[in-house]
């Protein structure tokens, strides 16, 4: 063989290793963010909306909206073994960003919400084995929109914050549901008010309280002791911020992501940081690729520990407590999604639903993630 085809044989030889290469590093990049595709339709085009994992592996859609004073009392299944939405049972009342909590008896408690012209006290029951509602006698102890609801280690269910009325401000008061005797009862206030915060139940059972909106938006945190009944102030957020995320990490801590400040649509950020149960303190952690509010209230923990972050863009992040990086994942929405949910699947997999554009018009799209 000559010395030109072996120099093209050698050329051929590196061009090829050099793009296998490439392309082998394209994918160990993409993967660990997992895929996200279309995933059907929902029988309703919901924003605002609840969404809770059923002990059968069903999803409960309840309630949202279709705009603004368009609400539902309507509620869907979403099954993940045929990947399609049925109906069920109607609630008692239309609600939108209401308290919706898996109950250890398998029933989900629904309570308080946005009803129109204000927000409700009133409180009900979905039957996953009836496919009913039903309304519960007793009230809550004050009128709620988009307060947290936590379930606590003896079963109880903290209900914190959340607005009284249409106006931006939140209150500073809570109270705990007993479902062994069905009823509310008050507990300490906390020390700040705010709606549109998180709530993020830490491995010893207590609750941190984070962000959300009084007469401004709040920069404060606090946690909640079940054993004291009481709210004991933490260390301030390094940025004040509400319509966030938040998620438990393996280790305890707690990330904090997104949100905006008094500029809503103006005042997106992209910026993180994550909170250490051992010190009390926020750090910096790396940024969304990406700005984005009117989050769901939770970012799951995905088999891997890694956190999915949805909703306020067409791109879904995943936060890899390892690198301490946000990798985007392979695929998009059709349109950047507000107050959508975001539900982890018994398989690993995340059901995406409902939300909306700029519109304000809610869409019935579902998507799936796959880690």
């Amino acid at each position: 063989m000559n010395r030109s085809r072996l120099l093209l044989v050698a050329f051929i030889v590196i061009t090829f290793a050099v793009a296998a290469t490439a392309f082998r590093a394209s994918q160990s990049s993409a993967a660990p963010a997992g895929s996200l595709t279309a995933a059907g339709q929902m029988l309703e085009p919901r924003s605002g909306h609840t969404a809770t994992l059923l002990p059968d592996g069903k999803v409960l859609i309840a309630g949202g909206m279709r705009r603004n004073q368009d609400f539902y009392k309507s509620a869907e299944l979403y099954d993940p073994a045929t990947g399609k939405f049925q109906p069920t049972g109607e609630m008692n009342e239309r609600r939108v960003s209401p308290v919706a909590v898996l109950l250890r008896s398998g029933k989900v408690l629904i309570a308080g919400g946005y009803v129109g012209q204000g927000c409700t006290d009133s409180a009900e029951l979905y039957d996953p084995g009836t496919g009913k509602f039903t309304a519960l006698p007793a009230r809550m102890t004050t009128r709620r929109g988009d307060s947290s609801g936590t379930l606590l280690p003896d079963s109880d269910v903290l209900i914190a914050g959340g607005a009284d009325h249409d106006s931006p401000g939140g209150v500073a008061s809570a109270e705990v549901f007993h479902p062994a005797t069905m009823t509310f009862h008050a507990v300490a206030s906390m020390h700040f008010a705010r709606v549109s915060h998180t709530a993020t139940r830490l491995p010893d059972g207590r609750v941190l309280i984070a962000g959300g909106r009084g007469d401004r938006v709040q920069a404060t945190a606090e946690i909640y002791d079940p054993k004291t009944s009481q709210f004991l102030v933490t260390g301030d957020l390094i940025t004040a911020r509400y319509k966030h995320t938040a998620g438990l990490l393996p280790d305890g801590r707690v990330l904090i992501a997104g949100g905006s400040d008094e500029r809503d649509w103006r005042g997106t950020m992209n910026r993180a940081e994550i909170y250490d149960p051992r010190t009390g303190k926020f750090t910096a952690a790396s940024p969304l690729n990406d700005s984005r509010y009117k989050l769901p209230d939770e970012a799951v923990q995905l088999p891997s520990g890694k956190l999915l972050v949805a909703g306020g863009s067409r791109e879904v992040e995943v936060y890899d407590p390892a690198s301490g990086k946000f990798l985007v994942a392979a695929g998009q929405m059709n349109d950047a999604r507000h107050f959508m949910t975001e539900t982890k699947l018994k398989d690993g997999r995340v059901l995406l639903a409902g939300g909306y554009p700029d519109n304000d018009q809610a869409t019935n799209q579902a998507w799936i993630y796959r880690p």
